[in-house]
C-alpha cells in the first residue's frame, strides 16, 4: 500500500488572499484580468505539485470581502469582480499537464444540464482534471441578478442541492465508457444502446433528455465543497469527494474530521473517498523573524474601511461602522446565525481584541489557520494535523500573489518532501488519480448488472 501523502490546494485569486494583499510591493493588481499571469500562477502551483488550483465564485459583485459594505461610493476592494473559473480554467489547461482545476459553481442560480455541460467539457479539454466545487450561494445580493423576488432559505437551498447534484451524475452518466465507436468501416459513430436518459422529474427539477457531451475521463469531475454547517457536512458526506473547511485548533479539526468522515458509511462510501482540507494561510521565511515581518508588512496596508468591510461581512453583515476600532469587538450586540461568524466570535472571544486586531487576524484568510515562521515550524504544525486525524491535506491560500505561492513552492514544499510527507511527482494524469480518488462506475451500467443477475 502507498505511503498515505499530504494533498494540496491552491486558493490563488489573481489579487491576492490578504486583505490588503494586491498592495504588496511585488503584487501586480493591474494584472488580475491577464490570462498570461493567470496562467503564470498555474505554472508555479504546478512546480509545486499542487493537486488542484481552486477558485472560489459568485453571482454578484462581492462586497462581503474586503469591500465597503456601507459606503459603496468608495472602491477599496480588490475582490469585487473576477473570471467565471470555468471559462478561465479550460483556458489555462491547455498549457498545463498535470495540475487539477477546482471551479466553483452555485445549485441555486444555475441549470443542472448547462452545468453538467460545462464541467464534462472542461473534463475533456483538460483530459480528466476539472473539479466541481458546489455552493448553494450565501450572498442574498444574488437574488437580484436573476429575477428573484428573495434569496431562497437554507433548508430550500439544500433540498435544491441535494437533487441537482443527482440530476447532475445522471447526466455523467449519460453515454457509457466506450459507446463512441468511430467505425468508419461499418459507418457506427456511436453504439446506441449506450446512451441513456436521465428522464429525472423530482420536486425542483424535470430533466429527461441524455447529455450532448461523452461522458468526462474522470467518469465524474470531482465534487469538492466547503463549509461546516450541519447542511453542509450531511451534503458532503453523500457526494463530495473533498472538502474546504476551517479550523482554528486541532482538536476543532479533529472533531470536525472525525464528524464528517463519520457520517460516509450511511451513503456506502468509505472514509477514503472524502479528503478532508482545511485552508491555511502561511508566512514563511528562512527566519520567524522576517516570516512575521511579511506578517505585519500586510497588516499595515489594511484600509480601516476594507477592515470593517470584510469583518462586517464575515460577522453576519452588521455595521461595525460607528463602533471605535479599538473598543473590544462587541459580542454582546450580535445574533449568531452561521458556522463563520461563530468562529469569529470565538476568535474574539478567545484573544480578548478590538475590532481592528480581529480584522488584522483574519485579514489573511478569514477564519482559516494562519501559520507564521520558518520552513520546519510551518510544517511541525502542518505535519501535526495531518498525523492525528486532523487533515488529509490542506487548501492553501497564499496571502499575496506572487509573493506568497512562490514562498510556498520554495520554502515548504521541500521541506513536506524532505519529510516524506508529499510527492516528488506527480502519481497520475488525472485529478483523481492524483488525490487517490476512484473513478465512479456508470450508475445505468451498475443497475443493468444488477437487474441481470436478479433474473
Amino acid at each position: 500500500m502507498a505511503k498515505r501523502q499530504i494533498k494540496l490546494g491552491a486558493f490563488i485569486p489573481t489579487t491576492s488572499q490578504h486583505a490588503a494583499g494586491w498592495r504588496h510591493p511585488e503584487s501586480r493588481p493591474q494584472d488580475h484580468l491577464s490570462i498570461d499571469y493567470a496562467i503564470e500562477l498555474a505554472k508555479t502551483a504546478e512546480r509545486g505539485l499542487f493537486d488542484a488550483y481552486f477558485l472560489a465564485d459568485g453571482l454578484a459583485v462581492n462586497w462581503s470581502h474586503g469591500a465597503s459594505k456601507h459606503n459603496k461610493n468608495v472602491g477599496y476592494s480588490d475582490k469585487v469582480v473576477g473570471f467565471e473559473p470555468v471559462t478561465l480554467f479550460a483556458a489555462i489547461s491547455a498549457v498545463t499537464q498535470n495540475i487539477g482545476f477546482i471551479a466553483t459553481a452555485s445549485t441555486t442560480y444555475e441549470e443542472p444540464y448547462l452545468l453538467a455541460r460545462k464541467y464534462a467539457s472542461l473534463d475533456h479539454i483538460s483530459k480528466g482534471r476539472a473539479a466541481w466545487n458546489v455552493v448553494t450561494t450565501i450572498s442574498a445580493e444574488t437574488a437580484r441578478n436573476f429575477g428573484f423576488s428573495a434569496h431562497p432559505d437554507a433548508k430550500v437551498r439544500y433540498e435544491r442541492a441535494d437533487e441537482f447534484i443527482e440530476v447532475v451524475q445522471k447526466l455523467w452518466d449519460s453515454w457509457e465508457d466506450g459507446a463512441f465507436l468511430y467505425d468508419k468501416e461499418n459507418g457506427h459513430f456511436f453504439e446506441a444502446s449506450k446512451q441513456h436518459e436521465p428522464l429525472h422529474s423530482g420536486k425542483y427539477f424535470n430533466v429527461q433528455g441524455a447529455l450532448n457531451v461523452p461522458r468526462p475521463p474522470q467518469g465524474y469531475p470531482v465534487i469538492a465543497q466547503a463549509g461546516q454547517s450541519e447542511d453542509e457536512r450531511e451534503l458532503a458526506a453523500k457526494y463530495a469527494e473533498v472538502i474546504f473547511t476551517a479550523q482554528q485548533s486541532l482538536s476543532d479539526a479533529q472533531a470536525f474530521y472525525r464528524d464528517v468522515k463519520g457520517r460516509l458509511a450511511k451513503y456506502g462510501r468509505h472514509p477514503d473517498d472524502l479528503k478532508v482540507m482545511p485552508g491555511v494561510s502561511v508566512f514563511v521565511a528562512k527566519t520567524e523573524q522576517e516570516a512575521k515581518e511579511k506578517y505585519e508588512l500586510l497588516n499595515r496596508l489594511i484600509h480601516p474601511d476594507v477592515g470593517l468591510g470584510l469583518l462586517s461581512g464575515l460577522a453576519g453583515d452588521i455595521d461595525l461602522s460607528n463602533y471605535d476600532l479599538d473598543a473590544p469587538f462587541p459580542l454582546e450586540d450580535i445574533e449568531i446565525k452561521s458556522s463563520r461568524q461563530q468562529m469569529m466570535f470565538e476568535i474574539a472571544a478567545k484573544h480578548h481584541f478590538s475590532i481592528r486586531q480581529l480584522y488584522e487576524y483574519i485579514a489573511s484568510a478569514r477564519g482559516h489557520w494562519t501559520l507564521i515562521g520558518t520552513p520546519e515550524q510551518v510544517v511541525d504544525q502542518l505535519q501535526e494535523w495531518f498525523e492525528n486525524e486532523a487533515a488529509d491535506g490542506f487548501n492553501v491560500l497564499p496571502p499575496t500573489t506572487p509573493a506568497g505561492l512562490n514562498d510556498f513552492v520554495d520554502f515548504i514544499v521541500p521541506e513536506l518532501q524532505r519529510r516524506g510527507l508529499f510527492r516528488t511527482e506527480y502519481e497520475g494524469t488525472t485529478l483523481r488519480e492524483n488525490l487517490g480518488l476512484k473513478r465512479p462506475e456508470n450508475q445505468y451500467v451498475i443497475t443493468q448488472q444488477n437487474t441481470a443477475v436478479a433474473s
